[in-house]
């Protein structure tokens, strides 16, 4: 008898420019979240829209990491894939916490792998 895999889910986040804009150009191939509810429903296979004022597009997820903190993300993960060429790893955590205050952290921190899906 065969089982029935589970179909990949589909999942929307909005995303700021300049991220948006990095995934676009493949530069960007890791989204940092927290763990929302929503969050932690994603696995890989699935496909995230990304929506930036009018902009969409649509990437998969390859892989899925959760971390205690956005530091032990940041020593496992390569920061350039999170916050693109330019951006120090310093400099990125400024930013994610800018982003994502302690009590945000502290749901856990996802690194969603991205791959672009072809047109």
């Amino acid at each position: 008898m065969l089982t029935q895999q589970p179909q990949p889910a589909e999942y929307s986040l909005n995303i700021r420019k300049p991220y948006f804009d990095l995934i676009a150009s493949g530069a960007k191939t890791i989204e940092v979240r927290v763990g929302y509810p929503k969050i932690r429903k994603i696995t890989a296979g699935d496909t995230l829209r990304f929506t930036c004022e009018d902009e969409s597009l649509t990437t998969r997820i390859t892989g899925v990491k959760e971390y205690e903190s956005f530091k032990a993300m940041l020593d496992a993960e390569d920061a350039a894939a999170i916050g693109g060429p330019d951006m120090t790893h310093d400099q990125l955590v400024a930013t994610i916490r800018d982003i994502y205050p302690p009590e945000k952290e502290a749901l856990g921190v996802f690194a969603l792998h991205l791959a672009p899906l072809p047109d």
